[in-house]
């Protein structure tokens, strides 16, 4: 069905001037062929990220110049870890990210066990937070351990869009193994998500606070659709917009939830515009005032 829904002064000094410092110049380009390569990268103009494996108990944060350009030509993969994560954060302003189609491997199956987060195996989540501004585009989230990506960028660094992502848990639906796996989670301002696919086993998308979000012509299958929240105290939502995207045999097609111990937090001016939804098993829409964390 296609679903259309607004809800509504200066010192003198007599002494010689010292010169400024020089800015320190960037390298002119650098190579991620490992975790303990992906630790100073704040001078590099361009990164590419090659094959490599990461350990257990080893995290990666890529602190990135500004303005960096970051591409992909091999696949990393993630050991079985005790890293509680997220195993994985980049941090940077203005950067531009390629992924060129090459996946970020979780190794999802040595964790799932049908309980996500709420008990069994730890399992490290976020797999991937992303904490920049500038485009992040054309990668693959692979059989992640639980939550996939979480977009939270620092505040006041410029807009961020993701486009062309995949992630794929498809292979959390055997034996119904997979739970928790929300493709994004989102919190922050000026943020645009589009031309992504999401098969998984939890929200394709949870904006939880911020403001300026725009997700658009996004595939969503398996999941719990599209969701605003679970909204906790001091979350706040505004100028969201869902716009042309499909979900398919999904829990749900798109709800707003808030979690039962919330005592302040709003939703406000969410535009729902050319959706279309097929397969629902549970609602098409659901908005409820509580929820019991799941």
């Amino acid at each position: 069905m296609l679903l259309t829904f607004v809800v509504a002064a200066v010192l003198a000094v007599s002494t010689q001037a010292e010169p400024s410092p020089s800015p320190t110049a960037k390298r002119a380009a650098c190579t991620v062929d490992s975790p303990e390569a992906a630790f100073d990268l704040s001078d590099c103009a361009t990164v590419e990220i090659t094959s490599f494996t990461v350990p257990n108990d080893t995290t990666i944060t890529m602190s990135l110049a500004e303005g960096a350009t970051i591409t992909m030509t091999g696949e990393v993969t993630f050991a079985s870890t005790v890293a509680s994560g997220p195993l994985l954060t980049f941090q940077g302003t203005n950067v531009n990210f390629n992924g060129n189609g090459m996946m970020f491997n979780g190794n999802g199956a040595d964790y799932w066990d049908g309980l996500g987060t709420n008990g069994g195996k730890a399992k490290p989540h976020p797999f991937i937070q992303i904490e920049a501004s500038g485009t992040f585009q054309d990668f693959v989230a692979y059989n992640t351990p639980a939550q996939a990506i979480r977009v939270q960028p620092a505040a006041n660094i410029g807009p961020l869009t993701i486009t062309g992502v995949y992630v794929n848990n498809a292979a959390g639906d055997v034996g119904e193994l997979g739970h928790n796996t929300d493709g994004f989670d989102v919190r922050g301002t000026d943020i645009t998500i589009e031309n992504c696919m999401v098969q998984n086993q939890d929200d394709c998308i949870a904006i939880n606070d911020g403001q300026n979000i725009l997700f658009q012509n996004n595939v969503c299958s398996g999941g719990h659709g599209m969701s605003i929240g679970s909204i906790a105290t001091g979350d706040f939502v505004s100028g969201v917009v869902f716009s042309h995207n499909t979900v398919s045999n999904s829990m749900y097609g798109t709800r707003i939830k808030a979690q039962s111990a919330a005592t302040t937090g709003a939703v406000t001016n969410v535009t729902w515009t050319g959706n279309t939804i097929s397969g629902a098993t549970k609602y098409g829409v659901l908005i409820t005032q509580v929820c019991i964390r799941a």
